[in-house]
């Protein structure tokens, strides 16, 4: 069962709740660039969970058929591997913040600079794949691999709830044991006295066992010392990577080109100067394409059911068909990127998109006539919401 697949409308309504609450308290913890983003990175990131499933499959079995016990299904089996999973998550969030290699993995869910449910999916794309290096002894220890894979995202569903400011602290017998939405405010908080703190999923108690627990005072200013400054969601699952890579090469000696990856966050090679931090305060904003705010919430609303279309076990298509609508929705989400920043590329990318989509979709449609109606019909609105207010504006302000 995929965990993701089945709660993605709660899910969503969780997001639109807590939007609307915004929105009549005028609160300010919703903007709409930010969510557009996140949103549109969260389609991506659950197309590539599918890939990473498949990677690891036979890894996963080949461990279990190497345990050393067998935990029966059953709920005691059940408490010990979410507490297992707990614990391992925390030492692989803990590696995420402090090695260079974890955080290139890690970053892109930190990039924003709100702190909201919308943020909570904004995950990246390659961390999937670094998480099961350390969930592995679960398996030697006897844990069923569906079951684990199926719990192991349970638990990340759970840690979607910490993740707003408009639950205030709890009682103290709550904050003492759970990772409440004010622990991972401190988390997701980039002021120096929070940094590197409170890497607890569900529980907080290994932060206080291990020596990373803040609690929440001063007023957390949100994001990455080092941000994006873009919506662009290849950029922003590729950043940290790019900086490494650029540093390997121009590291004069060779062992820092090696031990450049393991080494604590932020540390260059000799010779290179430190990454220039953003200012305090500092917020990325940039001016969409007049008139595509509506257009950009529905492709979101329609990208989300083509992305159950990748995600769901039970889906008609076919692994090939996955792969290819994944491609799409990627070049979906960077074109929604391209137009909050009024990108040249940003519409004809979209436009392909579109027509590429309709052409994929034609096999399982009845008419040719249909799927070209609807491409030109689509491609026209986009013209009409987008590129014809731009010419409009262009034109008074030459006036």
């Amino acid at each position: 069962m995929n965990v993701y697949a089945v709660v993605t409308p709660f899910v969503l309504l969780l997001i639109l709740g807590e939007i609307a609450w915004c929105v009549w308290r005028k609160n300010g913890y919703y903007e709409f660039q930010d969510s557009i983003a996140s949103l549109g990175t969260a389609i991506i990131n659950q197309c590539v969970n599918v890939l990473v499933a498949f990677v690891w499959a036979p890894v996963l079995a080949w461990l279990y058929a190497h345990r050393v016990y067998t935990f029966e299904a059953g709920a005691l089996s059940a408490v010990l591997l979410f507490l297992g999973i707990d614990f391992l998550f925390y030492w692989f969030h803990r590696f995420g913040h402090r090695t260079n290699l974890g955080w290139a993995a890690h970053s892109p869910h930190h990039s924003t600079e709100e702190l909201n449910y919308a943020v909570a999916l904004r995950a990246s794309v390659t961390q999937r794949f670094a998480s099961f290096f350390f969930y592995w002894p679960l398996m030697l220890l006897g844990f069923d691999p569906a079951w684990m894979v199926s719990m192991v995202a349970f638990h990340l569903v759970l840690q979607l709830l910490p993740h707003t400011r408009v639950v205030p602290k709890l009682p103290r017998f709550i904050e003492s044991w759970m990772n409440t939405p004010s622990h991972h405010r401190v988390h997701h908080a980039r002021n120096d006295r929070y940094l590197d703190k409170n890497y607890g999923g569900f529980l907080i108690i290994w932060d206080k066992l291990f020596g990373t627990f803040e609690p929440e005072g001063e007023e957390c200013e949100y994001g990455v010392t080092v941000p994006p400054n873009t919506w662009d969601p290849t950029f922003i699952n590729f950043q940290v990577w790019r900086h490494l890579f650029r540093d390997a090469l121009a590291a004069p000696r060779k062992l820092d080109a090696l031990k450049l990856w393991l080494m604590p966050t932020g540390w260059r090679p000799e010779g290179l100067p430190p990454h220039q931090k953003a200012p305090k305060g500092h917020k990325f904003r940039s001016t969409p394409l007049p008139g595509s705010t509506a257009y950009l919430i529905g492709a979101i609303a329609i990208g989300f059911p083509l992305m159950l279309l990748v995600s769901r076990p039970d889906s008609p298509l076919d692994g090939t068909e996955k792969l290819v609508l994944s491609v799409l929705l990627w070049a979906g989400a960077t074109a929604w990127g391209g137009m909050l920043e009024s990108k040249r590329w940003a519409v004809p990318l979209e436009a392909a998109r579109l027509v590429a989509t309709a052409a994929f979709f034609a096999p399982h449609w009845p008419s040719p006539m249909f799927i070209a109606a609807s491409a030109v019909s689509v491609v026209a609105a986009m013209w009409a919401v987008t590129v014809a207010p731009t010419r409009r504006t262009a034109a008074l302000r030459s006036r």
